[in-house]
């Protein structure tokens, strides 16, 4: 079950909202929501549900370990952690790195293990049949949630939850699951159990749902079969493709992963809103960035932050001189790469990230912004940049990728345009210019203009009340118009 179906929009997500919006308490909410998001999970698997509360129960109990033994803060205010005497910080030490040996195991055995076992095959040709193991859905995200959690706990941060279900409902609450944003413990541990509802946090909540809904049927679902028709990732006739054929539908790729996955967490904010919860935002329209460093703060920030405070930083991150500052930006990024999926392509694109920061930390001065032409120079290198990074993204095989990177220049033979290409184009005109546009905070500031504009204008103020009643409405409209009527769904994060 994914958000963009209309099963899960009309008869999941609503009876979720009416149950829980009846209830008088927030811990008969919590039941609700909490009954929903076992059987959101249970619906693809009943082991998958026993996964989830398994690993949640190890690091519930790891968390109560660690706070059980930790010792009362020194009269001179030092973290309880770091004035614990030695046998209790090395029993909160151990229990930590128990728990996470455990999560991360499991998360590498059902992430890794059937590609490993097919390398080792194809290197030293051993004649073992490869396992088929099923990814359980979400389980990179709520394997990172509960880390984050047992980690605060350990750092003093935040206390251990002393229910166990409601640790389960923060790992598990259907909103975030499947692909994002990562929701910290600590952003939501007060609305756990303390939230009130608000009819305008329902009502931001539903035009937010309708955004990311029609960012995902109306314009994603479009240029994903656009990308899948021009540039497939088996490499039929990719050799013979033009280039203007393999731009086209690179590009359409590079905007459908965008809107794709942002569509998915505005969904996900916008269902948080209208449950009480307020989750952080996880993209800034990161193809306005004007470097690659500017661009990784505003794409999956959730991610992002996850690596800097749990990885980067721990490793001393650029605290420890030049070279110590490089090798820990090369094992975030290695760790970033493999993390998107099991495959060689994606370690490349890891570490094509980590040479191009490394680069722009030695000779780019992103602190001062250059004159105008220089600054849009630089943002035009900056997405030239993403658009060759979705390109090893995309491929998980090289010779599929080294053949859309020659093609790209016509160095294989190919011609530079073909009707394909021109028929691409024109059959989608109106496309292109909306998709780009909804990659850009052009409807927001057209939005905070009209607002301004009707403080002073009287008449504007009942045109604006119906605007935003009539939008999220035609939105949602559109958007099951268009769900009901085509097949081609795709969900993108299944290696997550």
């Amino acid at each position: 079950m994914v958000f963009a179906d209309l099963l899960f929009i009309f008869l999941f997500l609503t009876l979720c909202l009416i149950l829980s919006t009846a209830m008088p308490t927030n811990r008969a909410k919590n039941v609700v929501l909490l009954v929903f998001s076992l059987v959101f999970y249970a619906w693809s698997g009943p082991w998958l549900l026993i996964l989830l509360c398994g690993m949640t129960l190890v690091c519930y109990l790891g968390a109560l370990r660690i706070e059980a033994v930790r010792p009362a803060p020194s009269p001179d205010g030092a973290p309880a952690t770091a004035s614990a005497p030695d046998p209790s910080r090395k029993v909160m030490r151990l229990t930590l790195i128990l728990t996470l040996v455990i999560c991360l195991g499991t998360l590498a055995f059902f992430k890794y293990t059937s590609f490993l076992c097919g390398e080792m095959n194809r290197l030293f040709s051993w004649p073992s049949r490869i396992p088929d193991i099923i990814l359980p859905i979400g389980i990179s995200f709520y394997t990172f949630q509960l880390i984050s959690y047992v980690v605060d706990v350990y750092r003093g941060q935040v206390p251990a939850q002393r229910k166990y279900h409601l640790l389960l409902l923060y790992a598990g609450l259907f909103h975030q699951c499947i692909a994002g944003p990562i929701v910290r413990y600590s952003d939501v541990c007060r609305e756990l159990t303390d939230r009130e509802f608000k009819v305008t946090d329902f009502s931001r909540g539903v035009t937010r749902f309708a955004i990311g809904l029609g960012k995902k049927a109306l314009l994603a679902n479009a240029l994903g079969a656009i990308a899948d028709s021009l540039v497939p990732t088996s490499g039929t006739g990719l050799s013979s493709a033009s280039a203007v054929t393999l731009f086209v539908g690179s590009l359409a790729y590079m905007l459908q992963i965008y809107l794709d996955f942002s569509a998915y967490s505005d969904m996900a904010i916008g269902m948080g809103l209208m449950s009480g919860f307020h989750y952080l935002e996880n993209f800034r329209y990161p193809y306005m960035a004007d470097s690659i460093t500017d661009f990784w703060r505003r794409w999956h920030i959730s991610l992002s932050s996850f690596f800097r405070d749990y990885v980067y930083i721990p490793l001393g991150g650029n605290r420890k001189g030049v070279p110590r500052q490089y090798l820990n930006l090369l094992i975030v990024w290695a760790l970033t790469g493999i993390w998107h999926g099991a495959g060689w392509n994606f370690l490349l694109w890891g570490l094509y990230f980590f040479v191009i920061l490394c680069i722009e930390k030695r000779f780019v001065d992103l602190k001062h912004p250059p004159a105008t032409p220089f600054y849009i120079l630089r943002r035009a290198v900056t997405l030239i940049l993403v658009f060759f990074g979705w390109i090893l993204f995309r491929y998980p095989d090289m010779a599929v990728m080294g053949t859309v990177l020659r093609g790209l220049f016509c160095l294989n033979g190919n011609p530079f345009a073909d009707l394909t290409a021109g028929a691409a184009i024109l059959n989608n005109l109106f496309l292109f210019p909306v998709a780009v546009a909804a990659c850009t905070p052009l409807v927001p500031f057209l939005h905070d203009r009209l607002h301004t504009l009707a403080r002073t204008r009287m008449g504007l103020r009942p045109v604006l009340r119906v605007l935003s009643v009539a939008l999220p409405l035609v939105l949602i409209f559109l958007s099951v118009f268009s769900l009901a009527g085509l097949n081609y769904n795709p969900f993108l994060y299944t290696q997550f």
